[in-house]
C-alpha cells in the first residue's frame, strides 16, 4: 500500500494569518519573515482552522525486525566493523547488547574494537549496571581511548552523575590520553549543562591552543562517593603506574580549529548561556571559513540564544538567513520562533509560525500545541482554544499536561464554570496528571474564592497521591471561604500524607525540620484560627534555633487576627519593621484588616497612609478602608478612597470592584456606578451575586417599574442564561449609555433558540428608551411570531413606545390598556393583536418595518 502523503494544514490556515495583518511565509526556502504585528488591541483573528496533527499519517516509524537485531553468526561475520557498531547501538536492552558484544568477540579473527567497547559502556551506564560496567572497563584488552571516555562521560551525565563524568577528564590526564574533538565536545557539553560556563570555555580554549589542562576544574575527588560506582576510577588515578604516563601524550601545542558541526553547536550554545552573544555570532561566522556547514540545529541554537536575550530582531534575521541558505527548519525551529513571540505576547506572529508548520510538510508536536494554547488562553480566545484541543484529540493524542491548568484558568477567569468542569472531567479526572498541575488547577479556583469547585477537583479520582502543595492550596481555599470545619477535616486527612504526622516522623528520625516545614504548620493552624497550635509550633521553631522570617510572622498576625488580639499582632508587626525591607504588603494588610474589623479607624489609617506614602497600597488595602469608613458612617471618606482606587488601576477582582460600586451606590452617582460596571464587563470579570444585588437596588430607586423588577428577579432566580446580560443592558439604558445597551440587545437577540421573554422585554424597553421605535415594534412582532405570551411588562413597554410616538391616549381609548384601582391590568394577546391590525397607517408602516 502506498504511503499517505505528508500532513498539510487545514484549508484557510495561511489566509487566516494573512488577513490578520502579517504576510504568511510562503515556504521553507522562500518568502520573508512576518512583518511586525499590529498592536494587540487591533488584533482581529478569524476562527482558527483545525491544527496540524501531532503525527503525520504518511510517516512510518518502523521498528527493526527481530531477525535484524539478532542476526546469525554468519551474518555477523560478514558485517564490517562499522555495521557491527551500528547494530550494537540499536539494541534495546543492556543485556542483549552485552550478549551481542560477547558473540562478536567470539567470532574467528575478531580484532578488538574501541568503538564496540564504547557502545557497550554507554548501554551499561544508561541502565546503571555499575558492576557490569566496571568489569567491561577493566576487561578491555587495551587502555581506554577517546571513544570509551566520550561514551562513558555522556552516559554518566545523562544518568545524573555529572561529577563522576567530569572525573573522567582527570583519568584521561593521568593516563596521558589527550582528548580528541569528540570527547572534548562531550566534556564541554557536560560542564555547560552544569552551568560551569567558565570551566567549559577554559577547556575549549585550551584544546584550541593545543593544551590539555584539568587543574582549573577544581574537582574535589574526595567529594565523589567512596561507595559509588566510579570509585574504581579514583583508585586507578591514585595508582603509581599512571604517574609516568601523565602528560606524555599531551596535545602538541599547535593551535587547532574544530571541524565538527556538533562542536560549533555546543560552543555557540555555551557562549549564549554565558551571555556572550558576540562570541556566539563570531563562532557561527567562522564555520564556513573552516569548512563546516551550519545545520538546522546550529540555527535553532542561535535563534534561541538571541531570542532569550530579548533580541527578537536578530533571531528573525537568523531565521530568514536559514531559509536563504536552503536549510530546512524543523519542528524545533518553529517551536523556538513561536516561543520567542509568545514571550512578548505577540499572538499574531505565534500563529503565523504555527500555521507555517503544516505548510512546510512538518507536523506539530506537543510543544507546538502547548505554546499556541498558552498564547490563546492568555488572550481568552475560547473558541480558538477549543478548536486546537479538538484537533489534538482527533490526532489520537491528548492535551499536554502543562496546558491543563492554563485552559482551566481561562474558563474560570471568564466565569465559564460549566465549561471548566466539563474540560476537567474530560481531560483530568482519572488521568495521570501530576500533583503539581492539580495544585495549579486548585489555585485557579482558590483565586476566585470558588471553594466548592476546588473541593470537587481535590477529591476527584486520579492516578497517584496528593502532594502537600495541594493540601496547602485547599487550606487557603477553605480559609478564604471561612469553611473552618472543612479545614479541620482536611488536616485530619493530611495525617496520611504529610502535615503533623510528617513533622513528628521527622523529629523521631532525628531529621530537624526546617523553616519551610514549621512555616507550613504555623500557617495551616493560623488559617483555621487555632492560635494555640500556631504558637506552639512557633515556639518550638525558635527553641530549635530557627528565627521566624516574615512569612511566619505574617501567619501569626493572621492567627491573632482570628481571635481579635490586636496588641499581640501589633507587636509582631513592629518586630518585622526591624527586618530587611520591613513588613510586606501581606503582613500590612493582615494587620490593617484586624484593625478594621475592630473599628479602629486611627490605627487603620496609620497603616494605610504609610502604605500609600511608599506606593505599596494595593486593592486589598483600599477595599478594607472603603468598608471601614462606610461601617463607621464616614461616607465621604469611603467614597474618596473608592474614587482613588478606581483611578489607581488596581481594580482586579470582584472584591475590589464591588467595594467601589457600593460606594458609588451610596453616593447616588448613577453615571459613575454604571461606567464602572461597564469597565468590569470589558475586563471579563463576571458579575457575581453581590454586584447584581446592588444593580437591583439601584433599579428599584424609581428607575423602572415594580413589575419589571419582579420579572427580572424571577428570571435571575431561575438562573436563565440571558438574564445577567439583560440586567446590565437595562442598567446601561437607565444611565444613558445607549450605545452599550443596544450592543447587548443585539447580542441577546442574535439567536432565536436562546431568546427569552424577559430578555425580549428588556430589549423592547431599551429600544423604546433609545428612540429606536421601529426596532421596538419589529421586536414586538417577532415575539408574536415566536409565540411568546404578552405579559404586564410587555404592555408597559408597549405604552412607552407609543408615548414616544405620541399615541398613548389612542391606546387607552381603544381599550387595549385597562387600569383598575390605579393598577395596570394585562390585556389579552388577541386584544393587542387586534389593536395593531386596526392602527393608523403610521403604526402599520412601523410594524411592517
Amino acid at each position: 500500500m502506498a504511503p499517505n502523503p505528508p500532513c498539510r494544514p487545514a484549508a484557510g490556515a495561511g489566509a487566516a494569518v494573512s488577513r490578520s495583518g502579517a504576510p504568511p511565509v510562503s515556504g521553507s526556502r522562500s518568502g520573508s519573515l512576518p512583518s511586525p504585528s499590529s498592536a494587540a488591541s487591533r488584533l482581529h483573528l478569524p476562527r482558527l482552522p483545525s491544527p496540524p496533527p501531532l503525527s503525520c499519517s504518511g510517516t512510518a516509524f518502523l521498528t527493526p525486525a527481530a531477525s535484524e537485531l539478532h542476526p546469525s553468526d554468519e551474518a555477523l561475520a560478514a558485517m564490517s566493523p562499522r555495521e557491527q557498531t551500528a547494530l550494537l547501538s540499536r539494541q534495546r536492552h543492556w543485556r542483549r547488547a552485552r550478549d551481542l558484544f560477547d558473540r562478536l568477540r567470539a567470532l574467528p579473527g575478531y580484532a578488538s574494537n574501541p568503538f564496540h567497547y564504547s557502545v557497550l559502556l554507554r548501554h551499561l551506564a544508561r541502565a546503571r549496571r555499575w558492576a557490569e560496567l566496571r568489569g567491561a572497563w577493566l576487561g578491555m584488552p587495551l587502555p581506554p581511548t577517546n571513544p570509551a571516555y566520550a561514551a562513558l562521560a555522556d552516559a554518566l551525565a545523562k544518568a545524573g552523575m555529572a561529577r563522576e563524568s567530569i572525573l573522567l577528564l582527570h583519568h584521561m590526564r593521568a593516563r596521558g590520553v589527550a582528548p580528541d574533538e569528540v570527547s572534548m565536545n562531550t566534556f564541554v557539553r557536560v560542564l555547560k549543562d552544569e552551568r560551569r560556563y567558565a570551566n567549559a570555555l577554559a577547556l575549549f580554549s585550551n584544546w584550541c591552543d593545543g593544551r590539555f589542562e584539568v587543574d582549573f576544574l577544581d574537582l574535589d575527588c574526595s567529594a565523589v562517593d567512596s561507595d559509588g560506582p566510579m570509585q574504581f576510577l579514583l583508585a586507578e588515578i591514585r595508582d603509581g603506574k599512571f604517574s609516568a604516563a601523565g602528560g606524555a601524550s599531551d596535545l602538541d601545542g599547535v593551535p587547532r580549529k574544530p571541524k565538527l558541526v556538533a562542536t560549533y553547536n555546543t560552543i555557540i550554545d555555551l557562549y549564549g548561556k554565558a551571555g556572550r552573544l558576540k562570541d556566539a555570532l563570531d563562532m557561527f561566522v567562522e564555520m564556513p571559513a573552516n569548512g563546516v556547514t551550519p545545520d538546522t540545529y546550529t540555527f535553532n541554537t542561535l535563534v534561541n540564544v538571541f531570542g532569550l536575550s530579548s533580541n527578537i530582531g536578530q533571531a528573525g534575521a537568523l531565521f530568514a538567513s536559514m531559509l536563504v541558505r536552503g536549510i530546512n527548519p524543523d519542528i524545533k525551529t518553529y517551536n523556538v520562533m513561536m516561543t520567542l513571540f509568545a514571550s512578548i505576547a505577540n499572538l499574531e506572529d505565534v500563529l503565523t509560525y504555527y500555521h507555517q508548520i503544516g505548510k512546510t510538510g512538518l507536523c506539530a508536536d506537543s510543544v507546538s500545541y502547548r505554546i499556541v494554547l498558552q498564547a490563546l488562553c492568555e488572550r481568552k480566545m475560547v473558541q480558538d482554544v477549543e478548536d486546537i484541543i479538538e484537533g489534538i484529540l482527533n490526532s489520537g493524542s491528548s492535551v499536554c499536561e502543562q496546558s491543563l491548568p492554563v485552559v482551566m484558568k481561562m474558563y474560570v477567569d471568564l466565569g465559564l464554570l460549566d465549561e471548566a468542569n466539563a474540560f476537567f472531567e474530560r481531560h483530568c479526572r482519572g488521568k495521570g496528571v501530576s500533583s503539581k498541575n492539580f495544585a495549579a488547577i486548585l489555585n485557579t479556583f482558590a483565586e476566585k474564592g470558588l471553594w466548592e469547585e476546588a473541593e470537587h477537583v481535590f477529591y476527584s479520582e486520579r492516578d497517584g497521591n496528593k502532594d502537600i502543595v495541594e493540601y496547602n492550596v485547599m487550606v487557603k481555599v477553605y480559609g478564604r471561604a471561612k469553611q473552618y470545619d472543612s479545614v479541620s477535616s482536611l488536616i485530619e486527612s493530611m495525617k496520611e500524607s504529610e502535615a503533623v504526622d510528617l513533622f513528628n516522623e521527622m523529629k523521631t528520625s532525628a531529621v530537624e525540620p526546617n523553616i519551610v516545614v514549621y512555616g507550613l504548620l504555623i500557617d495551616m493552624f493560623a488559617e483555621i484560627g487555632n492560635l494555640k497550635k500556631a504558637l506552639y509550633y512557633s515556639n518550638l521553631m525558635e527553641e530549635s534555633g530557627i528565627s521566624p522570617n516574615k512569612i511566619v510572622l505574617t501567619s501569626l498576625i493572621k492567627a491573632y487576627g482570628k481571635v481579635d488580639c490586636w496588641k499581640e499582632a501589633q507587636e509582631l508587626y513592629s518586630r518585622m519593621k526591624n527586618m530587611d525591607g520591613g513588613p510586606d504588603i501581606i503582613a500590612s494588610n493582615a494587620l490593617l484588616n484586624l484593625y478594621a474589623n475592630l473599628g479602629m479607624v486611627t490605627k487603620s489609617k496609620e497603616i494605610f497612609d504609610s502604605l500609600r506614602r511608599n506606593s505599596r497600597a494595593d486593592d486589598v488595602s483600599h477595599t478594607t478602608m472603603i468598608y471601614l469608613y462606610k461601617s463607621v458612617g464616614l461616607l465621604t471618606e469611603s467614597i474618596k478612597i473608592a474614587h482613588d482606587l478606581h483611578k489607581s488601576g488596581l481594580l482586579s477582582d470582584h472584591a475590589s470592584y464591588n467595594a467601589v460600586l457600593a460606594s458609588y451606590l451610596a453616593e447616588g452617582s448613577l453615571r459613575d456606578y454604571t461606567e464602572l460596571v461597564q469597565q468590569m464587563v470589558a475586563a471579563n470579570i463576571p458579575l457575581d451575586a453581590a454586584t447584581l444585588g446592588m444593580i437591583f437596588s439601584l433599579l428599584k430607586k424609581g428607575h423602572v417599574s415594580k413589575e419589571e423588577i419582579l420579572q427580572l428577579e424571577s428570571a435571575y432566580n431561575d438562573e436563565r442564561n440571558s438574564v445577567k446580560q439583560a440586567i446590565v443592558a437595562l442598567l446601561f439604558s437607565v444611565a444613558g449609555l445607549h450605545a452599550a445597551a443596544l450592543d447587548i440587545c443585539e447580542q441577546l437577540l442574535r439567536s432565536e433558540r436562546t431568546i427569552d421573554p424577559c430578555a425580549c422585554n428588556v430589549c423592547f424597553k431599551v429600544y423604546a428608551s433609545c428612540g429606536k421605535i421601529e426596532k421596538a415594534f419589529s421586536l414586538f412582532m417577532r415575539m408574536n411570531d415566536l409565540g411568546l405570551k404578552l405579559d404586564t411588562v410587555t404592555c408597559i413597554d408597549l405604552t412607552t413606545c407609543y408615548r414616544k410616538h405620541g399615541m398613548s391616549e389612542r391606546l387607552r381609548t381603544n381599550g387595549v390598556l385597562e387600569y383598575r384601582n390605579g393598577r395596570l391590568i394585562m390585556p389579552s394577546h388577541n386584544a393587542v393583536a387586534a389593536f395593531i391590525e386596526t392602527r393608523s397607517d403610521v403604526a402599520i408602516q412601523l410594524v411592517k418595518k
